[in-house]
């Protein structure tokens, strides 16, 4: 990289400008901090970005499937993959700070890194305190791809358990598109009336996805899409 311009090179622009300035090719770099012969460092990055689409992909990655790129040793591989297992650490001490959940901008902030590594659905209970305080997060099912079942009891069991007076449905769509499917309002549904009866509140539910272009943001409420309704 020394060639380049100072403005140019990922270091420099990330100290000037901050992260955002910078592509997922270039912060990937920062991580690797050398190239190789023929090769530097930010096209290393973009062969790993275009080798596994994504950085939900990437996450995922192994230490032996990163070997299998062009340019990146032991070292560059075991850096990449603590780089990963940091951010879902974070996202675990987040979660342990009892966060107050009033949001779905607020749950999807929680659940983010955890949901991303999921080649499943997997369907999670936030379970509220009377401050709308996390009490802990209950995993109910966890299924096959766009396909979940969820029943009433096993959600209500474990709000019952933890003393819990509200939750949030939260469920991942490894698809990576966050519309809600007919089953997923379905058991919406389901799970309000179980509640009403119950006394525990059903604040939202909360379906998380991957952002594009097209679709800037990663998440949908069903709540604020109008489902909210027994």
């Amino acid at each position: 990289m020394k060639d380049q311009p100072a403005s140019e090179r990922p270091r420099e622009r990330l100290a000037a400008l901050g992260p955002e300035a910078l592509s997922n090719a270039e912060l990937i770099a920062i991580l690797l901090r050398t190239g190789m012969k023929g090769m530097n460092v930010v096209e290393i990055g973009k062969q790993l970005m275009q080798k596994h689409g994504s950085l939900h992909n990437l996450a995922q990655a192994s230490v032996e499937d990163l070997l299998e790129v062009k340019g990146i040793g032991k070292d560059k591989a075991v850096t990449l993959v603590a780089a990963f297992a940091l951010a879902r650490k974070m996202a675990e001490e987040i979660r342990s700070e009892s966060p107050m959940l009033e949001t779905p901008e607020a749950v999807a902030a929680l659940m983010r890194e955890d949901s991303r590594l999921k080649r499943v659905e997997t369907f999670n209970v936030l379970l509220l305190n009377t401050r709308r305080r996390l009490i802990r997060v209950a995993e109910v099912s966890n299924g096959t791809l766009d396909t979940i079942l969820v029943h009433p009891r096993e959600v209500f069991e474990k709000a019952i358990s933890a003393g819990a007076a509200a939750i949030v449905l939260v469920h991942n769509h490894p698809s990576g598109d966050p519309s809600p499917s007919e089953a997923d309002i379905k058991v919406t549904r389901d799970l309000i009336r179980a509640g009403q009866l119950l006394k525990i509140e059903v604040l939202d539910h909360v379906i998380i996805g991957r952002a594009t272009q097209e679709r800037p943001k990663d998440f949908v409420s069903l709540r604020e899409l109008g489902y909210f309704y027994s």
